[in-house]
């Protein structure tokens, strides 16, 4: 049996941490690097730019030159440690970034080989697949129907298999466009161990391993609920690093004298992060997220076993984008005393400004509120988010004229950031296509390709899992209460999947698991989120992990790429139901209880 391969993440998104490659090739060893750049709203925000540009090459080009910022300096290093490199920082062109790559290697004299996996564009055939049935929505199922000939972007998310095999044909580097986030790791462990494409249970470790790796630093303390136990020092988290057993399981760590910490919860908190339910679909298997078992095995080491996987879905979600309009986003400062009537007559002018106009949304926002005896303007201010989004531009444009002439006979110290945001409103069709409609090419640098098999597929396998139905609540099996945020007995982290919104709780201690699973139903975490009456709110308890997690269907309306109301893509919903107020348990409270937590 061969020795766990060691994978160390560099990259959690576009824009992250420019060093963390470095510090990945010259930190404690490891035998690949793998970096995610691809979250669904970069997507979004690339064609953004190209529409706004009035260029459709901005689009095709594109690829994320960050990276070769990163890793050129390092390619020395790279060479002379055997080091592999698997990227989806190709974006929509990974070839062009491969030619960058081998011209960089050859003018340094290094012989390091590149090769791309592709096959994940499907745009020339959008409306063939449409009008097959195909493309239907991952969130509501309607049919795409005529909106395929509005689509400018479609992207499957192809499987972990094709890194695979460039890595067995020789690659040092792999550049991918779209492929499942885990894939980035599960590849490189398929090709480590040499796992068939029948063995589930260890490509789903693969998975589970690569979902908790791809957001970089959010594995070591990074978005994490708990982050007052860290040192009151920290700038910058290490990274993390997974220990990839040839069944599967595995262990996660971080590179040694790094900032930050790795738990059980930190674990737990990013296992949670922006899934659906139980089942975690992937093009490569089914990772049966409730089969996790996890637990410390020393400092900075968490060890995830007992994952069950089983065969994927013959379909894959493609990544369908269009232009629905145009948005824009604008703050006001309020300030000092009657903020109240200052807020209502704002409110009032830009509803005289707003009733003439053909708005498709429009939000109006109050956030915060001034303080009593300030001691600086910051305690005494508070801010007005506005925002709007029509099909035409010039509706918009004259939103923010309107709002102009406001500018001297408004309330008392009116002001604000009036540089306002105009931007093409980019919608997200999260569409349907069986997976033998992707063509999943490796491509070697003497211009050599294969086509990647497909693993056997199961037609039954097209479910996150069944939520749980709500139980009669007696209060009097958990004893006396206290009025207390729920915070005080769990974590929380949220994000955003398509339309829906995903929140992922678990218990600071494990007596309370079931109290939690009998209060806090789907129902409640809708009333004391005050959420609109058209979302819905399925709870799947995950008992191996003492958590629940919730999905919020429709909570972004369309999708969080085109969401305008206030946290874009649910990054605070966690932190919001944390601050909730609910009577909870004494004796829960007292075995919760933590300084710093």
């Amino acid at each position: 049996m061969s020795r766990a391969i060691r994978i160390a993440n560099f990259s959690g998104a576009a824009g992250d941490y420019f060093g963390a490659l470095h510090d990945a090739v010259h930190g404690d060893p490891v035998d690949v690097l793998v970096g995610d750049y691809l979250a669904e709203i970069a997507f979004g925000l690339v064609l953004q730019r190209a529409v706004d540009a009035g260029n459709p090459k901005v689009q095709r080009e594109f690829f994320f030159d960050i990276f070769l910022r990163q890793v050129m300096p390092e390619l020395p290093a790279i060479a002379e440690k055997g080091l592999k490199v698997v990227t989806n920082a190709g974006a929509f062109n990974p070839e062009g970034m491969a030619r960058e790559l081998r011209r960089s290697i050859a003018e340094a004299g290094l012989d390091l080989k590149v090769a791309t996996v592709c096959g994940d564009d499907l745009l020339p055939r959008v409306q063939e697949l449409a009008a097959q049935g195909q493309l239907a929505s991952l969130d509501t199922g309607l049919p795409m129907g005529n909106l395929s000939g509005r689509i400018i972007a479609a992207n499957a998310y192809l499987g972990g298999w094709g890194i695979a095999e460039a890595l067995r044909q020789g690659a040092d580097i792999v550049v991918t466009g779209r492929v499942t986030d885990a894939s980035l790791t599960m590849g490189p462990a398929a090709w480590w161990h040499d796992w068939s494409k029948s063995d589930w249970d260890a490509v789903a470790g693969g998975i589970a391993a690569g979902h908790i790796l791809e957001c970089g630093p959010q594995a070591s303390g990074g978005n994490y609920s708990g982050f007052r136990a860290l040192d009151e020092d920290v700038v910058r988290l290490g990274f993390p690093i997974g220990e990839i057993e040839a069944d599967g399981s595995f262990v996660i760590t971080k590179q040694s004298g790094s900032k930050g910490f790795v738990t059980p919860d930190t674990v737990k908190a990013q296992l949670l992060y922006e899934i659906q339910g139980p089942r975690y679909l992937n093009p490569d298997a089914v990772l049966h997220i409730d089969s996790l078992e996890i637990a410390q095995e020393g400092e900075d080491r968490v060890r995830v076993g007992g994952v069950r996987g089983s065969r994927p879905p013959e379909t894959t979600k493609v990544g369908c984008f269009y232009q629905d309009g145009w948005r824009f986003v604008m703050i006001v400062y309020v300030t000092g005393l009657d903020w109240r009537e200052k807020v209502a007559w704002i409110r009032n002018q830009l509803r005289s400004i707003t009733e003439s106009l053909a708005l498709d949304e429009f939000h109006f926002e109050p956030l915060g509120q001034p303080i009593a005896a300030p001691a600086n303007q910051g305690e005494a201010t508070m801010v007005v988010r506005i925002a709007a989004a029509a099909q035409e531009l010039q509706e918009i444009e004259r939103l923010g004229a309107g709002f102009a002439t406001l500018g001297l006979g408004s309330i008392p110290g009116f002001t604000g950031e009036f540089g306002h945001l105009i931007a093409p409103r980019m919608e997200y069709w999260p569409g349907l296509a069986r997976q033998r409609e992707c063509e999943h090419r490796v491509t070697m640098a003497d211009g050599s390709s294969a086509i990647v098999e497909l693993p056997e597929t199961d037609p039954a396998a097209g479910t996150s899992g069944k939520p749980a139905m709500p139980q009669p609540f007696d209060p009097a099996r958990f004893g006396a209460t206290k009025a207390a945020p729920l915070g005080t007995v769990i974590h929380a982290r949220s994000g955003d999947k398509g339309g829906d919104a995903s929140l992922g709780v678990w218990c600071k201690c494990p007596q309370a698991y079931d109290w939690l699973v009998a209060y806090l139903t789907g129902e409640r975490v809708h009333a004391l989120m005050g959420l609109r009456e058209e979302v819905t709110v399925d709870a799947f308890p995950l008992p191996n992990i003492d958590g629940v997690l919730y999905v919020l269907r429709g909570h972004f309306g369309r999708s969080g790429t085109s969401n305008i109301a206030l946290d874009q893509i649910g990054k605070g919903l966690g932190e919001f139901l944390r601050a909730c107020v609910a009577e909870i348990p004494v004796a829960l409270l007292e075995e919760a209880a933590d300084p710093v937590s």
